[in-house]
């Protein structure tokens, strides 16, 4: 119990946001009056907060390389609008204008990564001026709404997965086997990985710790499982986008050299250049990632809206970096996970929800939401001062 004690206490800030969620999902639905959790405002929950998850993704990469991304909100709307203008004015087959946007927003990913990696212009003021480029950009293509998008597309955010196997009550089967099929791949590829470390002599949890870790999150991943079950259109579609770029990353991060690069980057750039690591590839590259991304972002944006809208991804930015910065991202750099970074999305999206069925003014909440990313930073800064001191 002592070396599972201890593993906890260097593990405090992870363990700390989930158990955050719990009881923040546990408050609301208290002061909502079981509200909350109703499966058609759970399966909302994903379907109006795909686009925090798509974003913190790639932030989190961003943040993990030691840069900050300003401009997604923005590239969000202005290749949204491109996407809106490809499927009505061009009449393009909505599968290839979907493609098209991400390599759109892979362009401007590009274009803004140039300017960071080989020309030295600091991210924050890269992005900044990208936020008024593009944002000036959209308000000319768009100017107000592009509206009659394909009926397809815009389930693309709305719709969900048919229901082919019926129900078992009021538990739709389709649902319950995705939820299923999460569990097992989660609880594989944490043995698996610590299979792997356990080979090459590495230090790993302990596995009374490990056993709690699948346990807890069987239970989380079950309880959404099962209120999606519920719901009147069982698992949305955007929960599979997200489900597959959540795994996608999490192995790209965690067990390819481009992610190993990133931490080495962000952790101490010197230190990585020094070791042979290609420090502006890699910058490059995460800005490339991040404007794909922000593709997909507008993707789902657009396909929820049912119209491209100039005023799409209005502080989207500021929703991804909240996520990440709530989910254990290191001001410094060097420090974060994909999984944090989603668990940081669903407080923010579980907030959001809460305040607004409780009827609370729009003010209130960004004041609310404020004071919740400040104290994630400060709770992390002091933990890390404390294990230092410790």
């Amino acid at each position: 119990m002592n070396a599972v004690r201890e593993y906890l206490g260097r593990n405090l800030r992870q363990y700390g946001i989930v158990a955050a969620l719990i009881v923040i999902v546990v408050f609301f639905q208290v002061l909502t009056d079981g509200r909350l959790l109703y499966p058609d405002n759970v399966a909302a929950l994903f379907q109006q907060n795909a686009y925090v998850m798509i974003l913190a993704i790639g932030m989190m990469m961003v943040i993990i390389a030691g840069h900050i991304d300003l401009s997604v909100g923005s590239v969000v709307a202005f290749t949204g609008g491109l996407c809106a203008i490809m499927l009505t004015r061009w009449d393009m087959p909505w599968l290839l204008a979907c493609l098209l946007t991400i390599v759109i927003g892979a362009l401007v990913g590009m274009w803004q990564g140039f300017w960071v990696a080989y020309v030295g212009i600091p991210a924050f003021i890269v992005t900044l001026a990208g936020m008024l480029i593009f944002r000036g950009l959209t308000i000319v293509l768009v100017g107000t709404t592009v509206a009659g998008l394909p009926r397809d597309f815009n389930s693309i955010s709305s719709g969900s997965l048919p229901n082919w196997f019926g129900f078992v009550g009021d538990l739709d089967v389709v649902t319950l086997c995705v939820g299923g099929i999460g569990i097992v791949a989660f609880a594989v590829t944490q043995w698996r990985s610590r299979s792997s470390l356990r080979k090459h002599d590495l230090a790993v949890e302990p596995m009374p710790a490990f056993v709690l870790k699948i346990a807890v999150t069987a239970v989380i991943i079950g309880v959404f499982t099962y209120w999606l079950s519920l719901s009147s259109g069982g698992t949305p579609i955007v929960l599979l986008i997200v489900g597959f770029l959540i795994i996608a990353y999490s192995f790209m991060l965690n067990r390819s050299v481009f992610g190993r690069h990133i931490y080495a980057v962000g952790g101490n750039r010197h230190a990585a250049v020094l070791s042979g690591v290609n420090a502006r590839r890699v910058d490059f590259g995460i800005f490339v990632n991040m404007g794909a991304l922000a593709g997909v972002a507008a993707i789902v944006t657009t396909a929820r809206a049912g119209a491209g809208v100039a005023t799409a991804g209005n502080n989207y930015e500021l929703d991804a970096i909240a996520a990440c910065f709530i989910g254990g991202a290191a001001v410094t750099g060097g420090v974060g996970k994909i999984s944090g970074a989603m668990i940081g999305a669903l407080i923010m999206g579980v907030l959001n929800m809460g305040l607004s069925i409780m009827a609370v003014d729009s003010a209130w909440q960004q004041t609310i939401k404020g004071m919740v990313l400040l104290a994630a930073v400060a709770f992390d800064m002091v933990n890390k001062r404390r294990t230092r001191l410790g």
